[in-house]
């Protein structure tokens, strides 16, 4: 691949021939979740949290970048990292907590789909769930997941519509420097809540584990299906890898900053502080789309969600199927890896029936980012230790800034849990 990347003389495609597992990311970590996280920031705070997505973007571009060198160094996903060289009694409750935290996360996803498409036809939400999921099921399991990410991460270009929408709103340009600029940190249990969220939603365990595993997926796609043939990465590798993480990133980072923005110029100036369905999101899109905005965030909605549930699914059977020695991949044939498929059915049937108890969309969304942002501490911990090891890493373990940044990640995440729990046992 390096090679045929530095033979392509013009740089345009150059560019687009580095993009792969690392863009893929970046576009699923804006997921249903990560887009009613940021709407309801925006909504409920206006500007306030807008640093906020400038302070996660070395962090993420950090973690993630890790944890795709972690799977081309070693040849191996986060799991299988973590079964080869560390005790089961770690492995199986960072596993279990990944796939519970991605369980409730697909629920909500699909959700979210349903009010979605409740947004260009009259049909109920609830009505829709078991078609959605049923439809997703077959996608994963029948179909090939790289033409649903051809297809769908273009239709998630429909969220870039909250830039021109958050322009035209005409917001006060001194308050949003500020907002960009001075961080702001309230000490109420609600505002630390919508900032664990935040975190939660942007620098997600469930990315740890798809990050790795799908550059594994890469390398196979490749014709390396041997462990040795995989193990290693040259610099020139995991420089391709780097641009590829933080291009990405930036895509998902400027996404949020966004519909933030937006949300904040439209919702929070005309009172409108708490969003409780699609409809009251769609509303931020006004300025710029007027009647077509519900049609606007509909096609985001539905394209970000059925780009995400696959990554999610996909990333909690790629941590079971490692954990235990299973046959993975989404290339292979169910026949071929029917605990790996059967991971994936059971989280989104269960997922499917979330969606019965009752709970708001919108909120469900909220919730699964703060779960997430209290699993994830922990796995950075080991995301870290790994990183570090040189009998997993060889000559490959983090430099000074890798550890600055990745370790920094870890203790603000760890603190933000911890205040999080604090100030709502406090009252």
């Amino acid at each position: 691949m390096v090679a045929e990347l530095r033979r392509e003389s013009n740089p345009l495609r150059r560019a687009f021939a580095v993009l792969g597992p690392g863009l893929i990311t970046g576009a699923s970590d804006d997921d249903p979740s990560g887009i009613g996280t940021y709407a309801q920031a925006g909504a409920q705070y206006g500007y306030a949290t807008l640093w906020s997505t400038l302070a996660m973007l070395p962090m993420m571009s950090a973690v993630q970048y890790i944890c795709a060198k972690i799977g081309m160094v070693t040849g191996r996903g986060l799991a299988g990292v973590l079964r080869q060289h560390y005790p089961r009694r770690i492995l199986y409750p960072v596993v279990l907590a990944m796939v519970a935290a991605n369980t409730i996360n697909v629920g909500a996803d699909i959700g979210a789909i349903a009010a979605a498409i409740n947004l260009l036809a009259p049909v109920p939400p609830i009505a829709l769930v078991v078609p959605v999921g049923a439809l997703l099921i077959v996608l994963q399991v029948l179909g090939s997941y790289g033409r649903i990410v051809r297809v769908f991460k273009w239709l998630t270009l429909a969220l870039l519509a909250y830039i021109a929408a958050a322009m035209f709103a005409h917001p006060n340009a001194l308050d949003v420097l500020r907002g960009t600029l001075v961080p702001t940190i309230r000490p109420d249990s609600q505002f630390i809540a919508l900032l664990v969220a935040l975190l939660g939603t942007t620098i997600s365990p469930y990315l740890f584990f798809w990050q790795a595993s799908h550059e594994v997926e890469e390398e196979i796609s490749m014709g390396r299906r041997r462990l040795w043939e995989r193990q290693g990465a040259s610099g020139a590798e995991l420089k391709y890898a780097l641009w590829d993480t933080l291009a990405g990133m930036v895509l998902s980072e400027a996404v949020a900053y966004f519909i933030i923005l937006a949300t904040g110029a439209t919702l929070f100036v005309h009172g409108q502080t708490n969003i409780a369905s699609a409809t009251q999101a769609a509303q931020a899109l006004r300025p710029i789309a007027g009647n077509l905005s519900e049609l606007l965030l509909a096609v985001g909605l539905i394209g970000a969600g059925v780009l995400a549930v696959p990554v999610l699914t996909g990333a909690a059977a790629y941590g079971v199927s490692e954990a235990f020695g299973w046959r993975f991949g989404l290339d292979q044939k169910p026949a071929r890896a029917p605990q790996f498929y059967g991971v994936i059915v059971v989280a989104t049937i269960i997922g499917v029936l979330m969606n019965f108890l009752g709970i708001n969309p919108i909120s469900a969304l909220v919730i699964t980012a703060i779960i997430n942002g209290l699993v994830a501490p922990g796995l950075l911990v080991l995301v870290m230790l790994v990183s570090n090891n040189r009998s997993v890493m060889g000559s490959r373990t983090n430099g000074r800034l890798l550890n600055v940044l990745g370790w920094g990640t870890t203790i603000l995440m760890s603190l933000a849990a911890l205040a999080l729990i604090v100030t709502t046992l406090a009252g």
